[in-house]
């Protein structure tokens, strides 16, 4: 499955072995810009490029006696060497490694998720094309309000994720930085020029400047834009499961032929795959909380960031792939009722058409307070009714509040009947659909 290969794609970068390659890529990227200087004989670069090597299971037992892994990555490495593995992490301290294998790590991973974010951008905008007139009823403190289009519901969406990538592709360009600075970001061991053509090896920029560590608002940056990302992502399957409720089934999540909802009850089609979104932007959105602690560290640096980034930073990117191509799957199969939408959007038989009532009355003079009284007051009836049980249409098939708009004599003095009847017509509220599509969608 694409969704499957994706996932797996993402974790690959975040494996011991993933971790120990980027400080290796690092490493010989330092070696190459101190033979570049003409510290580092030629042969001895050569050596250590095409040998250079290390074993997870070795670290791992030399990291048991040093406790320090960097310590234990140099030493495994230098087993695979001769006597040229004296120039192996030279004039370097272990931030320089890890910070900007980090680096790498972020940039490919947030690659994924950029392209992840394209995916699901394509998703909406097709579902959004095929719904562009599609009649639902819109809703403000979950009550029915005016008609809209579901097309134009997922014109938001589309447009929220479009501010999304543009803040990613941003955030990518404040990750994608390494540093070859020494232990206090002096420079006092290595000259500048070594880190720049290091970074340049290594497709990234220079930190313009750094102590013993990239700074980590860099890192907050991140975090911030994929709790951000996960929020959007968040609202929309909320918004999915409450279309899905019962009451409402305007949409639903895809069921498929075999799939089971309930243990104890076979009727049941949960929205399964959107509640699991839900939860999973919860988890993204914790991960924001302490990479933004980790800015604020004790001088040159402490290592209280450390802990956390090896956690929030694999399980943020994994789990926002996983998110993406989850959302992507229920966006794309997702089930759309436009008659069930057009039942709801006739559910109160009529009151969904009273602003346009209200805005009518002051054309034909009348105060804009009166006007409210006379448009609330038959309102205000229908909603009894309703409540009573009353059919919401006459066998004329006109609404509950079309026939007490034509029966209020204070209203009839104002506007004809065919002025109230034409307050009615639905196709008043898309007349501007076309026009906010340009908008959208221009590119």
């Amino acid at each position: 499955m694409v969704d499957r290969y994706a996932r797996e794609e993402m974790k690959s970068k975040w494996t011991m072995q993933a971790k120990y390659q980027a400080w290796l890529d690092v490493e010989l990227a330092v070696v190459k810009a101190w033979n570049k200087l003409g510290l580092i004989p030629d042969e001895d670069a050569k050596n250590i490029v095409d040998n250079a090597a290390f074993s997870v299971e070795r670290i791992d037992e030399i990291e048991a006696i040093t406790r320090h892994d960097l310590i234990a990555f140099t030493t495994s490495v230098s087993e695979s060497l001769g006597e040229e593995s004296r120039w192996f992490h030279y004039g370097m301290t272990s931030s320089d490694t890890v910070d900007s294998a980090v680096a790498l790590q972020m940039r490919d991973s947030l690659n994924l998720i950029i392209e992840d974010v394209k995916m699901v951008i394509e998703s909406i905008k097709k579902r959004a094309l095929e719904h562009k007139m599609t009649l639902m009823v819109g809703r403000s403190h979950g009550i029915h309000g005016e008609p809209i289009t579901f097309g134009l519901v997922l014109a938001v969406w589309y447009d929220e994720m479009k501010r999304h990538l543009e803040n990613l592709e941003q955030t990518l360009e404040v990750i994608s930085v390494g540093q070859i600075s020494g232990a206090m970001g002096n420079f006092a061991h290595a000259p500048l020029e070594l880190e720049e053509y290091a970074m340049a090896e290594l497709g990234l920029k220079p930190a313009p400047v750094s102590n013993q560590v990239i700074q980590r608002d860099r890192y907050a940056r991140l975090a911030t834009a994929l709790a951000l990302l996960a929020s959007s992502i968040e609202k929309f399957a909320v918004e999915i499961r409450h279309l899905q409720r019962t009451e409402v089934y305007e949409a639903e999540e895809f069921f498929a032929k075999g799939q089971k909802g309930s243990s104890a009850m076979p009727h049941k089609r949960n929205p399964i795959l959107t509640e699991n979104i839900t939860g999973l932007a919860r988890i993204i959105r914790a991960y924001a909380n302490p990479a933004m602690e980790n800015v604020a560290l004790w001088h040159q640096r402490d290592i209280s960031h450390s802990s956390t980034e090896r956690f929030w930073l694999p399980d943020s990117f994994i789990t926002t792939d996983f998110m993406l191509h989850r959302f992507n799957s229920v966006i794309s199969k997702l089930t759309v009722m436009p008659e069930n939408m057009m039942k709801n959007l006739n559910l109160t038989g009529g009151l969904v058409f009273s602003q346009r009532v209200l805005l009518e009355l002051p054309k034909a003079g009348v105060s804009r307070e009166d006007a409210y009284k006379i448009v609330q007051r038959n309102a205000m009836r229908v909603w009894e009714e309703i409540q009573q049980g009353k059919p919401t249409t006459n066998e004329k098939g006109e609404s509950l509040y079309l026939q007490y708009l034509l029966s209020d004599e204070e209203l009839r003095s104002k506007l004809s009947e065919e002025q109230i009847r034409e307050c009615f017509n639905f196709d008043y509220y898309t007349k501007n659909v076309d026009k906010i599509y340009e908008r959208v969608f221009k590119d």
